[in-house]
């Protein structure tokens, strides 16, 4: 079903209500009850003072009441206040245990008659306390509620007033409020039941939302967004899941990134190696066939295979350091040095590299040693890029500068320069000037420094020089 949570959730709501409302009514009965009951035990007993009264006046003065028995005539003013209050069930009990009812015809038992719960209030009662029991129903025919009251007269109890009150009227006040309280209850299930649903669809609409999202996401719609806003935990997740679709479609253009990187390598390595291969074989074939006659040009082919199996070596050397830069699982051996003695170190080997083009390689260096932390062997690579560039592009018998200040390291030559349009793509693979000093090149050179450098925190920037050349900034 389309709106099961919602259906749940209301229905949860509607049972929560239900056995709410059915606890606090069960309270209110009770409560109820209990306050009829103190009420009319407050009213009895209000009575029963005004009574008490009345007898003692009689008892000091004789009253005499409508005929009858001599008790009658004792308690008469007594037993004709009864009859204005319209107690007829009123018992009383003198000192000697006679026992005298008020009631038009009523059938007066004796006090042996009473049963053993009537003793037992009467005795309670001779003893001074004020009692209320429950327990005269079978006696009187009907459930009543019973007080009996102490008379004093020179502070000694003289008699018992039993007076009796059907519990019927009680008990229908109970239930009329038990009808009334039921009826409250229904009407508010109903008005709960016309908010619950609404209600939870409303709750659920958000859910929808993140499900509807979801599905799109798994069929590869990555620009989906969930469009919930609130302020909660429901919030909370549709943001996650928006979050979860900008990274999804931010992989998606890596992904795709780095398929037409691959594409574009695997044509780029083709194309390089296909060159000193061809060169290679075409060389031998010619050698094997016996087309070239002369020694020099024997002397010739073999110089040529020998410059491009050299060529192919660099290509692959240089292929398996990129490889190895590019994977997660290699780990440079990082210690603590000094980076002067890695430039020094670099700026030696490069000098003899230089000597063939009569160029110099100036170097200048803090006094003060500068510690970093990297691959002594991959710095010294990095380095060796750049002076290697620097000497190819530079023309003879000029300089290269080699400058470390603070954390920054500067190699600059003087050569033709770097075209601009040249600049965004130089740490491309297999990217090279169409310079005839670099047709030795294999494309990957900067590709490797760059590799290098980011491997050890250090920021790349290489732009032409004011004057002419090149210059080469890395910051440490």
């Amino acid at each position: 079903m389309r709106h099961r949570i919602a259906f749940r959730l209301a229905l949860t709501f509607l049972l929560l209500t239900l056995a709410f409302s059915l606890v606090l009514g069960a309270l209110f009965v009770l409560m109820f009850r209990g306050s009829v009951i103190d009420n009319k035990k407050q009213e009895m007993l209000a009575q029963a003072q005004a009574v008490a009264g009345t007898l003692v006046q009689d008892t000091w003065t004789g009253g005499k009441g409508r005929g009858g028995s001599p008790q009658r005539e004792r308690y008469g003013s007594a037993l004709q206040l009864l009859d204005d209050m319209s107690l007829g069930n009123a018992w009383i009990v003198d000192e000697s245990l006679q026992l005298t009812t008020s009631g038009r015809g009523a059938h007066t038992p004796s006090y042996a008659q009473l049963p053993p719960d009537a003793d037992a209030v009467v005795k309670q009662v001779f003893k001074g306390k004020t009692v209320f029991s429950q327990r005269f129903s079978g006696l009187m025919d009907s459930a009543t509620l019973t007080l009996g009251y102490p008379v004093m007269r020179d502070e000694v109890v003289s008699a018992a007033l039993l007076m009796h009150v059907p519990v019927s009227g009680i008990s229908s006040a109970i239930l009329q409020g038990s009808s009334m309280l039921f009826y409250s209850v229904l009407a508010a299930l109903l008005l709960s039941a016309m908010v619950a649903m609404p209600l939870a669809k409303r709750l659920v609409r958000p859910l929808q939302c993140m499900q509807a999202t979801a599905l799109r996401l798994a069929q590869g719609e990555y620009d989906v967004q969930t469009g919930v806003h609130t302020q909660d935990e429901i919030g909370q997740l549709a943001q996650a899941l928006d979050t979860l679709s900008v990274r999804l479609r931010e992989a998606r253009a890596e992904s795709q990134r780095l398929d037409k990187l691959r594409r574009d390598f695997i044509a780029n390595i083709s194309h390089e190696l296909r060159t000193p291969v061809t060169v290679i074989r075409g060389s031998l074939e010619a050698l094997n066939e016996g087309i070239v006659g002369t020694p020099e040009q024997t002397a010739q082919y073999h110089a040529q295979m020998l410059a491009e199996s050299r060529q192919l070596e660099r290509l692959v050397n240089d292929l398996l350091d990129l490889s190895k830069l590019q994977s997660a699982d290699y780990h440079l051996e990082k210690e603590q040095l000094n980076i002067n003695e890695v430039v020094s170190d670099a700026v030696r080997s490069a000098r003899q590299m230089a000597q063939d083009k009569h160029i110099d390689i100036s170097l200048t260096l803090p006094d003060q040693p500068m510690p970093v932390t990297g691959d002594y062997g991959r710095l010294r690579q990095m380095v060796m890029i750049l002076l290697a560039n620097a000497i190819k592009f530079s023309p003879p018998d000029s300089q290269v500068e080699v400058t470390l200040t603070g954390r920054t390291l500067q190699v600059a030559d003087r050569g033709p320069g770097i075209d601009p349009e040249v600049l965004p793509h130089l740490f491309d693979r297999f990217h090279r000037t169409r310079a005839e000093n670099n047709k030795d090149g294999s494309g990957l050179g900067l590709s490797i420094l760059k590799e290098i450098a980011d491997r050890h925190g250090i920021q790349v920037h290489i732009d032409n020089r004011e004057g002419g050349g090149t210059v080469a900034q890395l910051t440490l």
